[in-house]
């Protein structure tokens, strides 16, 4: 794995970034910055051994021990932890096999056919449907119940809707002729391990422990895909794309490069169930989270009840912190020092009451102010 040299981007911000995205003068910058550390960065890299690659491996090494100790502890205690939830599981576990019996004969046994509605069009529809949603506020800024939870509270009010066109077309471009025909090969594979559309619906203590599964893969497979594409030789090539939307909105999660929707986007959403040999009915489930989580932590608002977008909306912002999605291997790898020192980092919570956490938890002021 290679290092990425850390680049201060804490200084106060240009104007193109203050309207959302990188002027490609600044994007140049950033990579050249990239490229080429400080004669004081290269001074103070010299004595710390944890950056070698030794020290790479080190941490990656942690990382394995702490989440196969959490992965040990579910497996420990999950009759305990999910008994009320199995309860209710058991209560209405006749009417799903109902559902899904219904749902097979409808297919007349085409599993193929079964597979991709599955896994493509439930979590896609999803997917627009929550976008919709949110590009309306975006270029309406409307209802204003929602937008006054902008995270980045100057950018996006409205969005652009040149770009957020463009930004569709990608999304709409990667999904019907990159994430059809990997969806299609999952299915091949799956189906050379075992029953991917078997009759009987898996146990909810199994789907839940293969959900489990499938994060902590994803949380592996994505950070290191995606600091790898913040390498220079990747970045300027290939992901300063995504980066073009330095204030993101919930469309942007699947706004890439081919190669970087293949590596990064789909591959670490797979892995799971291909590994498992997951039931279709885990496998859309599993689908469908990963979308709407990945819509969340891009749309731009921190909203009430739902999972704090603040670590990757902090990610398009300075663009060298917070590269996964579980925080786990950011912390293990030191990646999110400086979000850690940030206002940001205090409103990274679950939001339990109406008042928006820019109020609550407001921005230093700038020092021109």
């Amino acid at each position: 794995m290679a290092q990425i040299n850390p680049v201060n981007r804490l200084q106060p911000e240009t104007e193109e970034q203050q309207e959302g995205c990188l002027h490609p003068a600044e994007e140049s910058k950033e990579v050249k910055e990239m490229e080429a550390p400080s004669t004081s960065q290269q001074h103070d890299r010299r004595p710390r051994p944890q950056e070698t690659t030794g020290g790479l491996w080190d941490s990656v090494k942690k990382a394995a021990f702490v989440i196969g100790s959490g992965l040990f502890f579910l497996i420990a205690f999950r009759n305990s932890v999910t008994w009320h939830l199995q309860r209710f599981w058991g209560a209405s576990g006749d009417f799903w096999q109902t559902q899904w019996t219904k749902l097979y004969v409808a297919f007349n046994g085409n599993e193929a056919a079964l597979f991709i509605f599955g896994t493509m069009l439930v979590p896609t529809f999803s997917f627009w449907l929550f976008n919709a949603f949110l590009m309306v506020v975006d270029t309406t800024g409307k209802p204003s119940f929602i937008t006054r939870y902008r995270i980045q509270t100057d950018k996006n009010n409205p969005v652009d809707p040149v770009r957020l066109r463009q930004a569709v077309k990608t999304v709409l471009f990667n999904q019907v002729f990159l994430s059809v025909p990997l969806v299609v090969l999952t299915f091949v594979l799956m189906q050379w391990r075992g029953e991917p559309c078997g009759p009987e619906l898996p146990t909810f203590h199994w789907v839940l422990l293969e959900l489990a599964i499938c994060g902590l893969l994803e949380e592996i497979m994505f950070y290191y895909s995606h600091r790898l594409f913040h390498h220079p030789t990747f970045y300027k090539h290939i992901h300063k794309i995504h980066h073009e939307w330095t204030a993101p909105v919930g469309v942007v999660s699947l706004y890439a490069h081919p190669v970087e929707h293949v590596c990064s986007n789909m591959f670490p959403a797979l892995i799971g169930p291909v590994l498992l040999g997951s039931h279709l009915a885990t496998t859309s489930l599993w689908f469908t989270i990963a979308l709407l989580v990945t819509t969340v932590s891009h749309c731009g608002y921190h909203l009430p009840l739902l999972p704090s977008p603040e670590f990757h909306d902090f990610h398009h912002l300075k663009f060298n912190q917070c590269y996964g999605v579980l925080g786990v291997l950011d912390r293990l790898h030191g990646t999110d020092d400086k979000f850690r020192k940030t206002k940001a980092y205090e409103r990274h919570t679950l939001l339990l009451s109406l008042t928006p956490l820019t109020e609550s938890i407001p921005d230093p002021p700038k020092k021109s102010e």
